[in-house]
């Protein structure tokens, strides 16, 4: 007691306060006041700003009955319907070129022509030998006639000499040199025709020095020069590129695996090009290949659409993309996607905590870690298919929710197919806490 009294005295003596005045008496009942109202207050404060919780407000978008439209996008080049590279099968000299870049030609028209003088040469030494061979056949004819002539005054002979003369060994030399020559003769013949062959031949090659368009188009590429030598001795060489017909063109675009399903001939689509970028153009599946391409890791598959370019504004090789309308869905209950991203907001410990019976003052001032919400009451006995979702409408301020079935989606809404969801009911998309 004495060291307690002692203590009480040092503490007034630095407080200043003499503990037998009346003035003492005042301070220290004044300081023991303000420190009840001090925490009082802190208590207070705590309680009023727990029990005014920023309330939850939902942003939310309605449910509407309309069209959907499926689509699949795709991306590739556009190409004439009919594409014909010219080549040219002589090796020589370029001596004229004939045409220029988008000339229009026709069958027949003369594209370029190649250097003819050694042609020209080749098919007179194949005329000369030409007449050659048909020089031997008259002469091979003319001693089979003289052997044959022979042959037959010596059988007269013999057979008026009743087969004393000429000897046996005679007759027969002179029979065989029939034979042989005959067989000149058919030698002959064979040279001739080999000699025409040739002749043909080396006449045909000389046509092929004059390269002429294949088809009614125009030309997209010229790849040769007068003077520059072509060797088509390993490759035929291209020299022109030409398309048949550019008011109407094909669209060949890669269709990723996970679309070619839905994809089929007959479907319409449009597509756009960097060049007109405000503009739309239309087309229609034509075919959709089988066969698999590997670009990038990715497995596509190709499909061709045809293209009307009546006015020749789309030129080959553009890059596209096109979105083609796989499905149109009408009448039906659509509902944006970004109500099915949304989750209710975990309830209000202290809330919980209130309808308990268990709010006492240091439950409130003190941080409480927040409860599990109980989702039993939302799960179903059974598994929830991936066509089975839900969805979120307010009822009483409290997010309800509501079980349905999708169908289609593009991208930004979906179809439902099944389940209690109407026109019009207000579905959550996302949580709004007002701040006061």
């Amino acid at each position: 007691m004495k060291e307690k009294h002692e203590a009480d005295l040092d503490v007034t003596k630095t407080l200043g306060i003499d503990q037998s005045s009346k003035k003492g008496k005042r301070l220290r009942g004044w300081f023991g006041w303000s420190i009840s109202i001090l925490i009082i207050g802190i208590v207070l404060t705590s309680l009023i700003t727990y029990n005014k919780a920023e309330p939850v407000q939902f942003k939310t978008k309605t449910a509407e009955r309309g069209d959907l439209t499926i689509i699949v996008t795709a991306t590739g080049n556009l190409k004439p319907t009919n594409q014909v590279d010219v080549s040219s099968e002589l090796s020589g000299i370029i001596k004229s070129v004939d045409v220029d870049y988008n000339d229009h030609v026709k069958v027949g028209q003369l594209l370029a022509r190649l250097d003819t003088t050694k042609l020209e040469a080749t098919v007179r030494k194949s005329k000369a030998s030409l007449e050659s061979a048909r020089a031997k056949v008259l002469q091979a004819q003319a001693t089979s006639k003289e052997k044959q002539a022979e042959l037959d005054r010596m059988r007269k002979v013999y057979s008026l000499s009743g087969g004393k003369v000429p000897a046996k060994q005679d007759m027969d030399s002179a029979e065989a040199e029939l034979e042989r020559a005959r067989a000149n003769e058919s030698s002959a013949d064979a040279q001739v025709s080999q000699a025409q062959a040739t002749l043909e031949s080396d006449e045909t090659n000389l046509t092929k020095a004059t390269i002429c368009s294949p088809i009614n188009g125009v030309v997209l590429v010229r790849d040769v020069e007068p003077g520059q030598t072509v060797a088509a001795s390993l490759s035929a060489p291209v020299l022109f590129t030409l398309a048949e017909d550019l008011a109407k063109m094909e669209l060949h675009v890669d269709v990723d695996e996970a679309d070619v399903g839905k994809v089929k001939k007959g479907q319409d689509a449009i597509f756009t090009v960097d060049a007109y970028p405000n503009r739309t153009f239309l087309a229609r599946i034509a075919q959709v290949r089988y066969g698999s391409e590997m670009t990038g890791g990715v497995v596509t598959y190709k499909a061709v659409l045809t293209v009307d370019n009546s006015d020749l504004l789309l030129r080959p090789g553009m890059t596209a993309t096109a979105n083609i309308t796989v499905r149109k869905i009408s009448n039906a209950i659509l509902v944006p996607n970004a109500a099915f991203r949304f989750s209710p907001p975990v309830e209000n410990t202290g809330a919980t905590e209130k309808q308990s019976g268990n709010s006492s003052v240091l439950s409130k001032i003190l941080p409480h870690r927040p409860r599990r919400q109980n989702n039993s009451s939302n799960q179903n006995s059974g598994a929830i298919s991936d066509s089975q979702q839900r969805v979120w409408t307010v009822r009483n301020g409290t997010a309800v929710s509501i079980q349905v079935t999708t169908g289609e989606t593009d991208g930004m809404r979906t179809e439902i197919t099944r389940g209690e969801l109407q026109p019009g009911m207000a579905l959550i998309v996302a949580t709004m806490s007002e701040k006061k």
